[in-house]
């Protein structure tokens, strides 16, 4: 059995609100996550509905098992970009609702074996999905400076990339990176002692990290392939509801929903947390969800 989670789901009633289970429908949770939103929508759909909660990390799958049994919920070990063919596989033509959370899940950041976490003295590796081949430290051990320095600027809008690439590889050459520890601390010390990044809270490394959790787990190139593919998959009414935490996804997700023909746009901005829940659940507060319609 996995641990159980700790991980709080966000905008939790506006998901409730905008994708509005009713007994019957059948909803995909794109990212199941801790559970929290497929166990919120699962509740409401009755006996003839049901979730169709899919995940690239296996172990909120196990954890599933256990804590969702009981309610309609069907399982499947996969990236969203694939939920088209989990629905064939199903004779599923089109669902109701798909919901996709593209947030890293409070469970990862606990796992000192994902490398998630600052730090972290376990293995530098970032993969979503353990059977993927390439982890975070192999790019940072192995790619040239330049094309590390592009990766960081490009995937984290960090603008301290050329600085922070040069040190890896030099420091490389004596010590090749193995734990998250080690390269937060490298990425920490290109920044003067102040944090000089005018950011304020964040870890001076939150931007190479996740420039580097990008890059490992194809996530914009998923992000792109669904936003092209998933409406397909929505009966007429049918919405599509997507959580981002960064603007490398909103864009792409705002853009879609005002340019694709088959879309409704229904957030003109996009929904976020209250103050109440961000007190609650601080992770909360860089949330963003937009909600289109099926036409």
């Amino acid at each position: 059995m996995a641990a159980p989670t700790v991980h709080v789901p966000v905008l939790p009633a506006e998901v409730l609100q905008w994708l509005d289970p009713q007994p019957g429908k059948i909803l995909v949770d794109g990212t199941l996550g801790g559970g929290g939103h497929t166990r919120m929508m699962a509740e409401k759909l009755g006996d003839k509905g049901f979730v169709v909660a899919v995940d690239r990390d296996v172990i909120p799958l196990q954890r599933a098992e256990e804590t969702l049994a009981g309610l309609p919920v069907k399982i499947a070990h996969a990236n969203f970009v694939e939920i088209p063919k989990i629905l064939d596989s199903l004779e599923i033509d089109k669902v109701d609702g798909i919901l996709l959370d593209l947030g890293l899940s409070s469970d990862q950041l606990a796992d000192d074996d994902r490398g998630f976490s600052f730090e972290s003295d376990g293995p530098l590796d970032l993969r979503f999905d353990m059977r993927d081949k390439k982890t975070a430290a192999d790019l940072v051990n192995h790619l040239k400076e330049k094309d590390l320095a592009d990766l960081i600027y490009q995937n984290g809008e960090e603008r301290l990339s050329r600085r922070i690439a040069k040190k890896i590889c030099h420091i490389r050459k004596e010590t090749p990176f193995e734990t998250s520890k080690q390269l937060a601390d490298v990425v920490a010390s290109c920044y003067p002692p102040s944090g000089g990044s005018g950011r304020g809270r964040i870890h001076p490394a939150t931007r190479t990290f996740q420039a580097l959790r990008i890059a490992v787990n194809r996530e914009l190139s998923s992000l792109e392939t669904a936003l092209e593919t998933l409406p397909d998959r929505l009966k007429p009414g049918g919405r599509l509801a997507i959580i981002s935490f960064h603007s490398l996804e909103d864009r792409p997700v705002k853009q879609a929903f005002l340019d694709d023909p088959r879309l409704n746009r229904l957030t003109k901005k996009p929904v976020t947390a209250s103050d109440e829940e961000i007190a609650q659940n601080p992770r909360s507060r860089t949330a963003k969800m937009r909600v289109a319609e099926r036409v």
